[in-house]
């Protein structure tokens, strides 16, 4: 079986992107993390002044198990 890499946006599940980020290490999760907080905090220095964050109605993300 051979693996191809496909760069169609409809490819690109929920479920798939867990099961890529299942697949890192702690290490790489962790250094994602960072990664993801250094780039909010650049775009938006001000967000760690926000305290009590609420969620937004509607903005509810379910993910399903195939």
């Amino acid at each position: 079986m051979q693996s191809t890499m496909s760069h169609d946006f409809a490819e690109e599940t929920q479920e798939a992107k867990a099961r890529w980020f299942q697949s890192l290490t702690l290490m790489e999760r962790m250094e994602m993390l960072c990664a993801f907080t250094d780039m909010i905090l650049s775009v938006n220095p001000r967000i760690i002044e926000k305290k009590h964050a609420k969620p937004i109605a509607g903005r509810i993300l379910i993910l399903s198990q195939s």
